[in-house]
């Protein structure tokens, strides 16, 4: 007999009234899809607003076993919520995150599955600037928006070029916040960085040469010092 599937829904106040439990159903041949594997998310807009919906997936050797399972120790401590709750406490304090739509866990038995909307950002992963001409500016403008959310408390547990996204007015924007969590100042800064200074090496390794690694990466270091 198969067990019986609870769900727990949370959601912007500002759409009472509107929200369905529909919003969760993407219809991708219709939406158009962004990224690949664990990081894949449907761009969505259910009520006309682009929003971006994102299915948690497990990464690494054990994702290959449970993709998208989760221990289940209750809903306010689950994944989905609690990136929610702490997207939705940086975005009401003004920093460049995304606005938080909607969350879902649907529980079966010991484990649960989540999923997470948020407002869809006219950007572009910092990824897809490695191969170009690095523009200090950008890199730049990358360092403060970190360094902001440093600031104020961020650990970014994911912290790589393809969560900050570049929006065409030239602000940066931290998305992927699963995992994170608001920190009193220290060594966790460090490690942040880098990871992200990783992952500008693993992904300009054959786009760009040394030269402009290391241009980009001391722009970036720049604007985080200013920020």
């Amino acid at each position: 007999m198969a067990r019986s599937q609870a769900s727990a829904m949370l959601y912007d106040a500002r759409y009472a009234g509107q929200f369905v439990p529909q919003w969760f159903e993407p219809q991708p041949a219709a939406t158009g899809v962004a990224g690949t594997g664990r990081g894949a998310s449907w761009f969505v807009a259910p009520i006309g607003e682009p929003w971006v919906l994102r299915h948690y997936r497990r990464g690494g050797w054990f994702g290959r076993l449970v993709a998208d399972r989760y221990l289940w120790t209750g809903a306010q401590r689950s994944r989905p919520f609690a990136e929610f709750r702490l997207t939705a406490e940086l975005h009401a304090a003004g920093l460049p995150v995304p606005r938080p739509i909607a969350a879902r866990v649907l529980r079966r038995g010991l484990l649960y599955r989540g999923d997470l909307i948020t407002a869809r950002l006219d950007a572009q992963p910092l990824s897809a600037r490695v191969g170009v001409p690095p523009l200090a500016a950008e890199w730049r403008a990358a360092g403060r928006s970190i360094a902001r959310c440093h600031a104020a408390g961020l650990d970014h547990a994911d912290l790589n070029l393809h969560n900050l996204l570049l929006a065409l007015d030239g602000a940066v924007h931290l998305i992927d916040l699963d995992r994170g969590r608001l920190r009193r100042a220290g060594a966790w800064r460090a490690a942040n960085l880098a990871r992200l200074e990783r992952s500008l090496r693993k992904v300009a390794a054959e786009r760009w040469d040394e030269a402009a690694q290391a241009a980009a990466w001391a722009a970036l270091r720049e604007g985080y010092a200013a920020g």
